[in-house]
């Protein structure tokens, strides 16, 4: 299990499990609909395999029940729905890990509906995160974003877990850890280069400049006011 100071610092912390996870990746460049004003989620209960499609032979990855740094249960985004001789149901989600962009396939019976109404989108070239919520522009931040050699990854992501930082910790006071990695840093201080939305807290940086490793740094009472609002499962939109 990883720490917390390596979730966050210089956009890289590792939740191994879920690197592993990598069936089902969207072709580079694939055009995309817009994400729903209210978003599906399933809860997991149990671990889950994954299947890259539904006529899939077993499975190729296990999507654990609990997340790593925080224990809270794992909770994905539902972007398809369905149902297979026996009637067996099934949920197609975004998976976190390598390759960015993952989804898959398994089955609804082991989790739990829930829904999400708040999303994320980030432009790296305005370095900016706005904020919405059924589909409304709530909030908007300036945001420290990846330099050019280590640049943070486009793609369409979600948050994986929502972390309250030990105080003296890099990136305090939260962090949102999202299902990015980076394109750039295949493994960075013992992770697989995990990307995350936190703090400016012992690491610097002024909200509107492109120098972290790749993670996006939000001066510390934006992050505050996002952490209390965006829970796991959040859709996040980078673009450039």
């Amino acid at each position: 299990m990883i720490t917390p100071r390596r979730v966050v610092a210089a956009g890289a912390a590792a939740i191994a499990a879920g690197a592993a996870l990598t069936a089902g990746a969207s072709p580079a460049g694939a055009a995309q609909p817009p994400p729903p004003k209210t978003q599906e989620l399933a809860v997991l209960l149990t671990p889950h395999g994954v299947k890259a499609t539904l006529h899939a032979r077993g499975s190729r990855a296990t999507l654990p029940a609990w997340a790593p740094v925080t224990g809270a249960p794992t909770v994905v985004p539902v972007i398809g729905h369905a149902t297979r001789p026996g009637g067996i149901r099934w949920l197609k989600v975004m998976l976190p890990g390598r390759p960015n962009g993952s989804t898959g396939w398994i089955t609804q019976r082991g989790t739990q509906k829930s829904t999400t109404s708040w999303r994320l989108s980030i432009r790296t070239s305005t370095r900016a995160v706005r904020v919405f919520r059924r589909g409304l522009l709530v909030r908007s931040f300036a945001a420290v974003v990846g330099k050019p050699s280590t640049p943070t990854p486009n793609g369409r992501f979600f948050v994986e877990e929502s972390i309250l930082m030990p105080h003296g910790s890099a990136g305090a006071p939260y962090a949102l850890a999202l299902s990015a990695r980076s394109n750039v840093l295949q493994e960075f201080e013992g992770g697989p280069g995990q990307i995350a939305v936190h703090g400016v807290a012992n690491l610097g940086g002024t909200p509107g400049t492109a120098i972290s490793h790749g993670c996006v740094r939000l001066a510390n009472a934006d992050i505050r006011w996002l952490a209390s609002r965006i829970a796991p499962g959040t859709r996040v939109t980078i673009t450039s």
